[in-house]
């Protein structure tokens, strides 16, 4: 039952990002372009649920924890620079097709409104950054976009000459970033001599239960891993007024946290998590939320910690953009007025820690560029057939013999 419920606790973290982006983030849009805003979250949301459904594929029975926004905004800013088919598919993955405006303002919008304002009760802090090579030059139009509406502001390193140093200072930022919860995002390796540019998102928050849980009621009790497996783990537990539905074999809870800005959505199913999470939508998600209301309910939640890691260069070239990571068909030339750039990796790392107080989370992606190399079609001379041949005198140029051969066995 372990992995059972903890399966069901990475649907219900991926949801509380996700649904908060849903509502939380939309309603604060303020005076700007709400439809703009409304269409990157929609976006952004249908992009999770199709990259949990990829993980959800390949880690069977394992945790899983992700957060979709980190890896969608990082990839927004990569996307500013691409063009032709690497943009089009890119927009297909990221489900951005939208006006370069409508897109821009809408993820400025959301991204100030995860801000969280003066007097609130929790943090929610979502930070970009681009860490170019110092002397490269980069597309003004590209710095212009991912600055002003991203706020990812380039800042200068010296991949060539101090790789480790480069990687210390991206790895010590997105630490600061995340409270320190995300350390060694770029591993050792990751980066090289060559690295041009790389692209990091951070997301970090912290919130309090709006009816915190009393540790006195949190027993050890047991946790379903399968039919056949059990383990012992910490419930907490509470009984109140919380918005909750249990229908078509699925009951879902919505647990706000402090401030009421944000939620911890659950969704757990009667039958196979695996199952439910090959068919997840997000209508179906967002449904569950139109249907739950108000009563009282016993909620027991298993209080744990979970961390993981992702190379998702693989999985997102499977969810359908392949020339964003070829090195003979990328097409980032919107970056440097060249299309000389391709995806090495995207490395993703995200953790999370749930108990009787709140709720802590933080996550980092990071988008590593590389320059490709001079590319040569290998040459191939195969005398197999007669050919004519020729002594030269080089300084002159004058040639000396000249023949050809017919048939060496002759």
């Amino acid at each position: 039952m372990t992995a059972l419920r903890n399966s069901r606790m990475l649907i219900t973290m991926l949801t509380v990002l996700l649904l908060a982006g849903m509502s939380g983030l939309a309603a604060q849009s303020g005076t700007a372009n709400k439809n703009d805003l409304y269409a990157v979250v929609d976006s952004n949301n249908q992009f999770a649920i199709d990259l949990y459904r990829k993980i959800n594929a390949q880690d069977t029975g394992k945790n899983i924890f992700v957060s979709p926004f980190s890896v969608s905004t990082a990839l927004a800013m990569t996307f500013e620079g691409s063009r032709n088919k690497t943009r089009t598919q890119m927009a297909n993955v990221l489900h951005l097709d939208m006006p370069d405006a409508a897109r821009q303002t809408g993820f400025s919008t959301l991204l100030a409104d995860t801000k969280a304002g003066p007097g609130k009760h929790y943090k929610l802090n979502v930070a970009n950054a681009l860490w170019g090579q110092k002397g490269y030059t980069f597309e003004a139009a590209f710095l212009n976009a991912t600055g002003k509406f991203y706020g990812g502001a380039l800042k200068s390193v010296d991949f060539a000459g101090n790789t480790e140093g480069a990687r210390v200072e991206i790895n010590t930022w997105i630490e600061d970033h995340t409270a320190k919860m995300i350390r060694d995002l770029i591993p050792k390796g990751a980066l090289d001599t060559d690295t041009p540019l790389v692209l990091t998102n951070a997301i970090y928050f912290k919130g309090t239960w709006a009816s915190q849980f009393k540790p006195i009621a949190t027993k050890v009790e047991p946790f379903n891993v399968s039919k056949t497996v059990k383990v012992q783990t910490p419930m907490m537990r509470q009984t109140g007024h919380f918005r909750f539905i249990k229908e078509n074999g699925v009951a879902a809870i919505e647990l706000p946290y402090a401030d009421d800005d944000l939620s911890m959505i659950a969704i757990l199913p009667d039958g196979d998590i695996d199952k439910m999470g090959a068919g997840l939508s997000l209508d179906q998600i967002k449904q569950l939320g139109v249907d739950m209301f108000s009563q009282e309910v016993d909620v027991y939640l298993p209080r744990f910690k979970m961390e993981a890691g992702y190379g998702m260069g693989g999985m997102l070239s499977e969810m359908g953009m392949p020339d964003a990571f070829s090195v003979k068909l990328a097409d980032f030339s919107g970056m440097t007025g060249r299309p000389n750039l391709y995806i090495g990796k995207v490395i993703h790392k995200a953790r999370i820690e749930v108990n009787e107080e709140g709720s802590e989370a933080a996550a980092a992606t990071g988008v590593v560029m590389v320059e490709k190399a001079m590319m040569m079609e290998k040459a191939v001379f195969r005398a197999d057939r007669p050919f004519i041949f020729m002594i030269v005198h080089n300084k002159t140029g004058a040639i000396l013999f000249i023949g050809r051969l017919s048939n060496p066995s002759l």
